[in-house]
């Protein structure tokens, strides 16, 4: 590599211009990647689940066969009634939640995790580990980010 000085100015050579352009063509094709965020899979799934309340009611039906609605509000601790409604529709309508009626009077329904679901609960169990081993030190930074 040639290394021209002209007064304090450097005078970069033919082939550190074309390696800087191209490491700047290789950067903007890799950002590309992240420009059309509404394509991403993993964005569109995590919208959908990423709430307060989806990941807490596909961990509790995964803990058991079935379970009826009321049984699940009462184990999900204070979520209100129309939020679980709200989440069970969602997760069923992304297939990882069914929903059976049966034709009794009063009518019973009960929610169970689908094998999609179940699949999810794989990953979603490896998030909870990652939390509980760092939640400690993350407390730490929250508090000595907020004391600055």
């Amino acid at each position: 590599m040639i290394d021209l000085q002209v007064g304090t100015a450097r005078c970069y050579t033919y082939f550190e211009v074309t390696i800087a352009e191209n490491q700047y063509d290789k950067m903007e094709k890799n950002l590309e990647i992240y420009s059309h965020a509404e394509e991403c899979p993993v964005r569109k799934v995590l919208n959908r689940f990423g709430d307060k309340w989806s990941i807490l009611v596909l961990m509790i039906l995964g803990e058991v066969d079935n379970m009826r609605f009321n049984k699940l509000h009462k184990t999900a601790g204070d979520i209100s009634q129309k939020m679980l409604t709200v989440t069970l529709r969602t997760l069923e309508a992304d297939g990882l939640v069914k929903r059976t009626i049966f034709p009794e009077i009063p009518p019973r329904v009960e929610y169970e995790i689908t094998e999609r679901g179940k699949s999810l609960l794989v990953h979603i169990s490896k998030l909870v580990d990652w939390a509980d081993e760092n939640m400690a030190d993350i407390l730490e930074s929250r508090e000595k980010f907020e004391a600055k």
